[in-house]
């Protein structure tokens, strides 16, 4: 029996409209113009004073702008039996979306977007709290509900092709007409603030997904391109005695502004600063603002100097490359994977088989990329050998599950991922303490190496993907699109360590490398100072981008 009080339910259950498909196509378009799209309003209306009638020009035509191209674009795709279930899907995932944009400040741009659909369930997870609850009944299930009510009128095919073809020109019409009353205020602003059309919802995933997948479909229907093929090993292999290990390690989400070794305040790096002969090179910076950006970008031979996204991940990496040249590869992994760079190449996913000691039962800690490693020394191959250790890091925002308790040295710290809860000391504590776990996991490492160095020769490189943000400017993680990303996402730690015998059979002058470091260096460096450190000879090779270059003995080619 239906509701008889005048409660909401009971006027719910007899709200019972009958609309056609294009009625309820604007209904929708202005919801998602004037409900979901808060951050796009505060860009596009920012400096304007709403005491000026020019604000409310633009404003309206701004708003029959969106509505009207919205509208279009639901009309094409919406009939009598798609309306419902694909506006409901829409509702949903765009209350997801407005969530996370407001939360965190992050623009769905195709980078933005290629991150979230690589989000494993445990990353996920951690970015699940309470306060999203709201936000999906009043922005999912209020119009779901609503939507549900609604009866659509059925329409003989020909009159309703013909009243959509005449509804889309009429509203392309006050689209086009409301542009014009805008023109060059509008296209000013979306010239000199691009990342703005990022923000406008459910356009920007939609269109943001639609990229990703296209691009993703043509790089699966083709093999990577070979890359440095003509790769071999130089004469300073032809005279070495011991075998020769060069560990990679890539760092997550660590930033210099909180790096000890960059002069950060407080001394979050002590085990590393200690160490004599480490080389700390403190004007790095990322070649993205997320893992699925720079970690192909920084294993490509390309970089950010000239950047191609279909280009470098349809092209092998810097592993291939060395795989090419002779060289023993394997890539250890202890976060997300290694998002393409490492197809085809040996490669460990670590866990709680490896050593439960240090695992959760959802993420291990990154003490779990050093499991067996004094075996594997032990064992040497009497080749060159690249290890790759890839880091869970300083992940967000759950940042006071990457270190174990005797790392909670800066206190009281976020005790939790939704950072809202905390307050900006206590999320930097809890961001420091993890940097804190990083340099001493680094400095185990050195540690390990150098009780081999008898046998071994060895060198670390160690450089974050990206940084964070903590708050500054309301800002919280990563992700932003680069051209306006702050420093504190962008400027990255960057680290070398070797030991004597690998300084010494690789004619390293260590002094001008300390020089060399003073200077500010990129991800682009990383891909051809590798191959120089190893003295893998290749054309691809950029001499002018080797790091080490101008501070080795020069080999014949």
């Amino acid at each position: 029996m239906p509701p008889t009080s005048s409660t909401p339910a009971s006027i719910l259950w007899r709200w019972r409209p009958q609309w056609r498909v294009e009625t309820l196509a604007l209904a929708a378009s202005v919801f998602f113009v004037l409900a979901c799209n808060g951050n796009w309003w505060s860009g596009v209306l920012a400096g304007r004073s709403w005491g000026d009638a020019s604000t409310w020009l633009f404003a309206g035509a701004v708003f029959v702008l969106l509505a009207a191209l919205q509208f279009a674009l639901l009309a094409l795709l919406l009939n009598r039996w798609t309306a419902k279930p694909l506006l409901a899907l829409l509702f949903a995932v765009t209350a997801f979306a407005v969530y996370y944009m407001r939360k965190y400040n992050v623009f769905l741009d195709p980078s933005m977007l290629r991150n979230v659909l690589r989000t494993d369930v445990k990353e996920a997870r951690e970015l699940v709290d309470w306060g999203l609850l709201p936000q999906l009944l009043l922005f999912a299930a209020l119009p779901v509900a609503l939507l549900w009510r609604v009866q659509i009128k059925r329409v003989h095919l020909g009159r309703a092709l013909l009243q959509r073809l005449a509804a889309v020109a009429l509203a392309i019409t006050a689209g086009v007409g409301a542009l014009l009353l805008v023109f060059q205020d509008f296209s000013s602003l979306m010239r000199n603030q691009k990342e703005l059309r990022y923000l406008i919802t459910p356009a920007n995933y939609l269109y943001s997904l639609a990229y990703v997948l296209g691009a993703d479909t043509q790089a699966a229907a083709r093999p990577r391109q070979p890359v440095g093929i003509d790769a071999k090993l130089g004469p300073q292999w032809a005279q070495r005695q011991k075998p020769a290990l060069l560990v990679l390690v890539v760092g997550e989400t660590a930033r210099a502004a909180n790096w000890g070794l960059a002069g950060y305040a407080r001394q979050t790096t002590p085990e590393l600063a200690a160490i004599p002969e480490l080389i700390s090179f403190n004007q790095a910076t990322s070649c993205g603002t997320n893992t699925e950006t720079s970690v192909p970008c920084m294993f490509s031979p390309w970089g950010r100097r000239h950047y191609d996204e279909a280009r470098i991940r349809g092209s092998e990496s810097l592993l291939h490359v060395l795989q090419h040249a002779g060289v023993d590869v394997l890539w250890r992994d202890n976060q997300s994977g290694c998002k393409g760079v490492c197809d085809g190449v040996p490669s460990e996913v670590m866990g709680a088989a490896h050593d439960p000691a240090l695992c959760d039962g959802e993420r291990c800690l990154d003490e779990i990329l050093l499991h067996g490693l004094d075996q594997r020394l032990s064992a040497a191959n009497p080749g060159p050998q690249v290890l790759v250790l890839h880091q869970l890091g300083n992940h967000g925002p759950a940042y006071y599950k990457r270190y174990p308790t005797a790392f909670r040295r800066f206190v009281p710290p976020c005790d939790s991922a939704d950072l809202r809860q905390c307050s900006r000391e206590q999320i930097v504590n809890a961001y420091d303490n993890a940097l804190l776990y990083t340099d001493h996991v680094l400095a185990q490492l050195i540690a390990q190496l150098k009780a081999r160095q008898d046998t071994l020769d060895s060198a670390v490189l160690y450089v974050s993907d990206h940084g964070e943000s903590l708050g500054e400017g309301n800002l919280f993680l990563h992700g932003l699109p680069y051209a306006i990303a702050p420093s504190e996402q962008t400027h990255v730690p960057m680290l070398m360590w070797f030991s004597p015998g690998f300084a010494q059979d690789f004619g390293l002058d260590l002094q001008c490398m300390r020089q060399r470091a003073a200077r500010p260096v990129q991800h682009d460096h990383l891909f051809h100072t590798v191959l120089g450190l190893l003295d893998v000879q290749t054309q691809v090779q950029e001499k002018e981008m080797d790091l080490s270059a101008a501070c080795r003995r020069p080999t014949p080619r």
